[in-house]
């Protein structure tokens, strides 16, 4: 606990001002002195110099305790100005932020030393900004310092393209997906340009090919299958919905034979998405208008085999992703998300034989 004494010098408007010792001070100024104000620090760590702050809060770094390592990386960068520890613990404090998305906090931790026209911390410190600037809706932030890395001749192949590939995803965060489109498509093309590809992370170049398919998977979404068109029109939308489909499918699909286990598992669930989410479009979608009832049944009873060929494709393909995450011991969000859609449509595939068994018990003569 410290004390202060708060003193202030008020100037007089108007008034004229008199040179002492090199400061210009105002004539007539007057001296208020307030009440004395107590200031709270943290007596835990006060006694506590740089060398112990920093092992402390290491440790916690590795026991995952994120609050306390933030804490005691923090003590550091404000009152050991001049430790050799303050640079690594202004990053490993912004890390530990990261953790409890205290994006905010954790910027100001990484802007201290941020530099994306330098080399070592402070190139990395550039692309924390950058992602804590994502996190924050900052994303034209963010493009300014992704660009500045790579666009810079100097550094590597892998550093390139990780901030080419997060400058795209932002620029999809805008809703600017012809940029975002370019912007990862070049990505692609550098990258199978490289003599020695196979030695940079195929993280990037993966999630380059995902984001891809998902820009395709947006278009994909907008298309609406609106039963008060007109038949020919309906058809119409319907093969561009198909087209869409299949164009989001082939970029998911090369991302997963670039071989990242993250993306492969995110790209194969995102395939049995689309035929799922397409299955509920036909399923939803009213009889054009137009049709009679009796052709109206007769487009039912087409769209039912569409529908289950689409649910047998999903099962298929959510199969699949989960035989290759258990292979390679992938493990994601996405992974749970295929197991439940599995099994969501294995009960409609079920469900839907049960519906056709019903319909042809309940016709004369069957």
């Amino acid at each position: 606990m410290r004390l202060a004494h708060a003193v202030v010098v008020v100037a007089l408007v108007g008034s004229g001002c008199a040179h002492q010792n090199g400061l210009v001070r105002p004539a007539n100024a007057q001296e208020v002195k307030f009440e004395e104000v107590v200031i709270t620090g943290d007596l835990e760590l006060e006694k506590l110099n740089d060398e112990e702050l920093f092992a402390a809060a290491t440790s916690f770094y590795a026991a995952e305790d994120y609050a306390q390592a933030a804490r005691y990386f923090g003590r550091i960068c404000d009152f050991h100005p001049n430790s050799k520890h303050r640079r690594p613990s202004l990053y490993n404090a912004g890390l530990a932020l990261e953790k409890l998305k205290a994006w905010d906090d954790a910027w100001v931790r990484f802007s201290a030393m941020s530099d994306p026209t330098k080399t070592g911390d402070s190139l990395d410190a550039a692309f924390r900004v950058a992602e804590c600037d994502y996190h924050l809706s900052r994303y034209t932030d963010a493009i300014e310092i992704l660009r500045t890395i790579s666009d810079r001749t100097d550094l590597g192949a892998d550093k390139r393209i990780e901030a080419r590939v997060q400058q795209g995803i932002c620029e999809l965060e805008l809703n600017n997906t012809e940029a975002a489109e370019t912007t990862l498509r070049s990505v692609l093309t550098y990258w199978n340009g490289l003599p020695d590809k196979d030695l940079v992370d195929d993280y990037f170049p993966g999630q380059a090919q995902f984001f891809l398919g998902e820009i395709f998977r947006l278009h994909y979404e907008s298309v609406e299958l609106d039963g008060k068109k007109s038949t020919e029109k309906l058809a119409e939308d319907l093969e561009y919905k198909s087209e869409l489909l299949l164009s989001a499918q082939g970029h998911y699909l090369r991302a997963i034979r670039i071989g990242n286990g993250y993306w492969a598992t995110a790209s194969g669930n995102r395939i049995g998405g689309l035929y799922e989410n397409m299955y509920e479009h036909m399923t939803n979608a009213p009889a054009p208008a137009e049709l009679k009832p009796e052709e109206a049944e007769v487009y039912r009873a087409e769209l039912r085999k569409k529908i289950r060929v689409l649910i047998s494709k999903a099962i298929t393909v959510y199969e699949r992703t989960l035989e290759a995450a258990e292979r390679i011991g992938a493990s994601s969000p996405f992974v749970q998300q295929t197991r439940e859609s599995l099994q969501k449509m294995k009960e409609l595939l079920l469900a839907e034989a049960k519906a056709e068994e019903a319909e042809k018990g309940g016709k004369p003569g069957t």
